[in-house]
């Protein structure tokens, strides 16, 4: 064993606090325990000392799994003990690249980065210094602070739904964050107001949870009814109306809200169009005193019945 490393009791182990991921559930470390069970761990955790023994700063899987299988002793690698804001900027950089983080809690870390950086620096940093602190590009840190923002009660329950194995997660951050920008839209345009906004948003969300929509982004097209209503292509009084829907009947989707809107208005629009064409080919063949043929009569009768059924609507 190399010089540097150490064989540590895992029960002198702490986790570090602050750690962003929060969640480790048992069915994801099975494979990562059985393997140890086999060869040991092959690559050793890395710590640092603290006043009570020792926190994780890389391999906090290995050290549960450890602790699972009653390991007397694990191999370590100690390095000097860093600060607050220095420990954070570490577990962002050395978990950057793993797909296994929560988004949720990592929002929450980075909450607390940008509150360090403000504390040592007496002013805020920048959206471009805090990705470089946390190690992630501008896009995600974006992201995470839309979660930041949401109400505490849709984090609880993203926070519960975590503690569950993957498979059977219903809830996922993109729901909550799809449904409160497609809600959000409607309000912006004054189609809905604030309560009917938090409304729209909590039945999209058991929409999701119920499986009545299944496609992640659905609630874009609620954007597209809102600029419709912008561009006075839909009143206003349409949009609420499939709003209304949405809101009072549990497996209406946000598809047939769309269809009910704008693709409604766009197909009658087309469809006012060729009636108007047909009306003047109509009239120019009145002018010109041509007689009517069986064929066309035919048809005229057909197209007649198709509108006084219509319009008897």
């Amino acid at each position: 064993m190399a010089d540097n490393v150490l064989l540590v009791a895992p029960e002198e182990i702490d986790r570090n606090p602050e750690n962003p991921r929060l969640i480790f559930r048992s069915d994801e470390l099975a494979a990562l325990e059985e393997s140890i069970k086999q060869q040991g761990i092959l690559v050793p955790l890395t710590l640092y000392n603290t006043a009570k023994g020792y926190s994780i700063l890389d391999g906090e899987r290995r050290w549960r799994c450890a602790l699972r299988l009653g390991m007397t002793k694990v191999p370590v690698i100690v390095q000097p003990e860093p600060s607050r804001l220095q420990n954070i900027m570490m577990m962002f950089a050395i978990h950057n690249t793993r797909r296994d983080w929560d988004p949720l809690p990592t929002a929450l870390k980075l909450a607390e980065l940008e509150e360090e950086f403000s504390a040592i620096n007496e002013r805020q940093p920048t959206e471009s210094q805090l990705a470089e602190l946390a190690s992630v590009s501008r896009g995600e840190v974006r992201r995470l602070r839309k979660l930041l923002a949401l109400p505490q009660a849709y984090r609880d329950e993203l926070l519960q739904e975590l503690e569950k194995p993957r498979s059977e997660q219903v809830l996922t951050v993109d729901h909550v964050l799809e449904a409160t920008k497609g809600a959000a839209s409607l309000r912006n345009r004054d189609v809905i107001d604030d309560d009917q906004e938090e409304s729209l948003r909590r039945a999209i969300i058991e929409k999701f949870k119920t499986g009545v929509i299944d496609n992640t982004v659905a609630p874009r097209q609620l954007a597209r009814i809102a600029r419709a209503v912008e561009r006075n292509e839909v009143s206003a009084a349409t949009a609420r109306q499939v709003v209304n829907r949405l809101l009072k009947v549990p497996r209406y989707t946000i598809d047939q809200a769309y269809q009910d809107s704008v693709e409604r208005v766009d197909f009658e629009h087309g469809l006012e169009q060729l009636v108007n064409r047909l009306a003047a080919q109509l009239d120019e063949h009145a002018s010109r005193g041509y007689a009517v043929g069986d064929g066309l009569r035919e048809s005229l009768t057909r197209a007649r019945t198709a509108i006084n059924r219509l319009l008897d609507e």
